[in-house]
């Protein structure tokens, strides 16, 4: 039962645990998307295995981490492996996540009692033309309760100056009450920013990721392409030579002769020019393991065009699955929170201080029970006018909150409009690659048409170099669509999240706490190091039969579907 002396004592404890539990932040909620049903360019009639995606079912867990190894490509995924090891833009994105991480630690620690220890050792003379000695003055009675000693104070006149010496071992405590939310706050304030800082990181991983996988298939289609242009120059050599020929026996013009020779050097700068090409994507791929260029090279590997099936689901499931919208998300309840702090600035603040320790003119006796001291006692502070200081940071709370909420709104709509770019781009791909194929198709047809009539003696041999040269062509025009098919299926799949969502971000917590140790010099890929580039293709072959089989050879597959 409550006495009527300790009443008033319970009155306030229970207004002041009451008022404790306020919080000025207004209530948070994720903010609204005009997020649509379905994808506009997603066509059901379209979404077939052989566009690139499908229509997400339930249940449906086609995307992994991991997503690089839908394309099957072990190289590939040797180099994807080193990128959370070696990278330094995902190794910086960590960092940036462990500094986040430690300001939650350091705005929760004002939710604890502040406790020190500050002793000290005071040597003090007097002056001889008069005043009392400088320094502390010692006590034997207990204190006044203000924390400096109350009774037999010891003095030096000026007739009598002496040296003295003042041990003093004070323990001292103070605790800043959370009336109205400010700490509270700020450490949410600050989750809310690591958590974002968390999301950069898989939004670092996932950039870099789908970054290489583009580097290293542009750079086999790069092979591919210099070897279709290695047969083109085997073509125009062996057409430069029969016009040589013909117009040694009258049969053709200087200006036959000067055309040929025109086409022959202008394909040989295009194939020297790919060297360019190849070079660069190879350093970039390096850099982007973390490899010196000079210590890395990449042989040449066919170009495989088989594009992974990536299942789509509906716009709203970005908001889980997108880094980048997860992070823009959790900056908005960052600024949520930081309105809070600026409205706590309204209300006095309450601090609860005390001190307690031993103080002695002579070390021996210092811990004597009469040289203790004590004081204890809140303390509340109030700003009474500032010129419109706190009213302004609430407005400017205000007004971040609002940006950031823009911010995540047009985030939202930047990563709607990337999938239906690329959803776009995969279906119309898909039936120009097989447009392009037909046109590749016809041409090789027509080689093979120009040579029977050659050999038969119908038809010069100009025909036949032409109707290669026109196979090439469409064969190179077929290269570029599989290349850019192949680049937006990577780009639907970094677009889409590559696997990750929001229930991810512990593991991804984990990652930039502990990230993985490097790879032992036997796991890197298997390349030669220091080749420059580019690195030698076969040698064609010349004669009008081996250009033939290497047309058959330079034929693509014929693409599934479209």
């Amino acid at each position: 039962m409550i006495s009527m002396k300790t009443f008033p004592i319970f009155v306030a404890g229970s207004a002041l645990l009451a008022v404790a539990g306020c919080n000025l932040a207004p209530h948070y909620d994720r903010p609204e998307a005009n997020a649509t049903g379905q994808f506009k360019e997603a066509v059901p009639a379209e979404a077939s295995a052989a566009a690139g995606w499908k229509i997400a079912e339930p249940r449906d867990d086609a995307l992994r981490a991991n997503w690089w190894e839908l394309y099957q490509d072990p190289q590939l995924n040797a180099l994807e492996a080193r990128v959370a090891i070696s990278n330094q833009t995902v190794a910086a994105a960590e960092a940036n996540y462990r500094a986040a991480r430690a300001l939650v630690g350091e705005a929760r620690a004002d939710l604890f009692p502040t406790v020190s220890v500050d002793p000290s050792v005071t040597r003090s003379r007097s002056s001889a033309s008069g005043g009392s000695v400088s320094g502390p003055t010692t006590s034997t009675s207990g204190s006044s309760g203000s924390g400096a000693p109350a009774s037999t104070v010891t003095t030096a006149s000026a007739s009598n100056p002496a040296t003295r010496t003042l041990y003093t071992l004070p323990l001292e405590a103070s605790y800043q009450v959370d009336l109205w939310g400010r700490i509270r706050n700020t450490v949410a304030q600050d989750a809310a920013a690591a958590q974002a800082s968390a999301a950069d990181v898989a939004t670092a991983l996932l950039s870099t990721h789908s970054q290489l996988a583009q580097d290293y298939f542009q750079l086999r289609a790069v092979d591919e392409q210099r070897r279709i242009l290695s047969t083109t120059l085997a073509d125009y050599q062996a057409s430069l030579h029969l016009v040589d020929s013909l117009f040694k026996n009258g049969l053709a013009s200087d200006e036959d002769r000067a055309e040929a020779d025109t086409q022959l050097a202008s394909a040989q700068a295009q194939a020297t020019d790919l060297g360019i090409t190849r070079a660069q994507l190879e350093h970039a791929i390096a850099v982007l393991i973390g490899v010196p260029p000079a210590q890395f090279s990449l042989p040449i590997l066919p170009f495989d065009p088989a594009v992974p099936v990536v299942p789509v689901g509906l716009p709203a499931d970005l908001l889980e699955r997108r880094p980048d919208v997860a992070a823009a998300e959790r900056q908005v309840a960052a600024a949520n929170a930081g309105i809070g702090i600026a409205r706590a600035a309204y209300f006095p603040s309450l601090t609860l201080s005390g001190d307690a320790g031993y103080q002695s003119n002579g070390l021996s006796q210092l811990f004597d029970w009469p040289n203790r001291f004590w004081s204890v006692g809140p303390s509340m502070a109030e700003t009474l006018f500032e010129g419109g200081a706190r009213r302004a940071a609430t407005e400017q709370a205000r007004a971040q909150f609002d940006q950031a909420v823009a911010s995540y709104r047009q985030t939202v709509l930047t990563a709607f409009q990337a999938v239906e770019d690329n959803l776009a781009s995969l279906r119309i791909l898909t039936t120009e690659e097989g447009e392009q194929h037909q046109a590749a198709v016809a041409s090789e047809r027509e080689v093979r048409l120009s040579y029977a009539r050659y050999k038969l003696g119908l038809d010069s041999y100009v025909n036949v170099i032409t109707a290669q040269n026109s196979f090439l062509t469409n064969r190179e025009a077929e290269l570029q669509v599989q290349l850019r098919r192949i680049t937006a299926n990577i780009n639907l799949i970094n677009n889409l999240g590559g696997g990750w969502d929001t229930s991810q971000w512990s593991q991804t917590e984990d990652t930039a706490l502990h990230p993985p140790a490097a790879p032992k010099p036997a796991d890197a890929p298997a390349a030669a190091a220091g080749v420059p580039n580019p690195p030698p293709l076969p040698n064609p072959l010349n004669s009008a039969e081996d250009l033939l089989q290497q047309d058959q050879g330079n034929m693509a597959p014929a693409p599934t579907g479209g």
